[in-house]
């Protein structure tokens, strides 16, 4: 098979480092497997500034030598669907600074922010109880009102949203702060309504303005499938 050399170059080699291993992590803790090599090689063109491989090869045409007069009339073709299930952010949350989009943080809240990476994933558990309890809101907030879970489900829905491989302590942290119940013979678990406080509130209001500005795509919200066969299906219009 004939293959095609295609430049490449990153603007910042850390922050590819960076975004490699918080997704390759992701995927894995996702699907229970590595990247293959198509999707290793779109994160690569994510890497680079661009939206998937496809972007990346019309790009290169577009430069090559003797390809810009023939380039000139043609357009090119749509990006196919984009199944990576990864973290949208391009920019390093540790060295990107965050001050001013939260003004009204407790200094509790501020910390605890610091504990979610740009995606809105917990990176760590917090260190001290009461920074704990504001984490453990914001993963409340990512299980819907009035739906009945399984266990299964919840440790989709946990392993999702932290990136350090400890969902059994997230759900059960959950239940010892009343943000979940759950039946004895844990077949049953559910989502206790309340609502937050103005500490959590904030701490939620940070962590959206925090990420809006470092989404790459207009893709919706990430909602992890019940399988792999179901990460291959294709979507269907109602």
């Amino acid at each position: 098979m004939t293959r095609t050399a295609l430049p490449y170059s990153a603007p910042d080699l850390s922050a590819l480092a960076r975004l490699l291993e918080r997704a390759i992590l992701d995927h894995q803790t996702t699907h229970g497997r590595l990247p293959g090599h198509v999707e290793m090689m779109n994160l690569l063109a994510r890497g680079a500034g661009r939206r998937n491989l496809q972007e990346l090869q019309a790009q290169a045409a577009r430069t090559a030598p003797g390809r810009a007069d023939a380039d000139a009339a043609q357009v090119p073709p749509p990006p196919g669907p984009d199944l990576w299930f990864d973290a949208p952010e391009l920019l390093d949350p540790v060295t990107t600074p965050v001050e001013g989009l939260a003004p009204r943080l407790s200094e509790r809240a501020a910390k605890t922010l610091k504990c979610f990476d740009f995606s809105g994933r917990l990176t760590r558990w917090p260190p001290k109880l009461s920074q704990q309890r504001l984490a453990l809101w914001v993963l409340w907030t990512r299980f819907e009102a009035r739906r009945v879970y399984t266990e299964a489900e919840v440790n989709r829905v946990l392993k999702a949203w932290h990136v350090y491989g400890d969902h059994a302590t997230l759900r059960r942290e959950l239940i010892n702060h009343g943000l979940m119940t759950r039946k004895s013979d844990c077949s049953d678990y559910r989502k206790v309504a309340q609502w937050p406080d103005e500490e959590v509130q904030g701490l939620l209001r940070a962590l959206r303005a925090r990420q809006a500005p470092y989404r790459q795509s207009p893709r919706p919200a990430r909602v992890p499938p019940s399988s792999a066969a179901d990460s291959a299906r294709p979507a269907v219009a109602p």
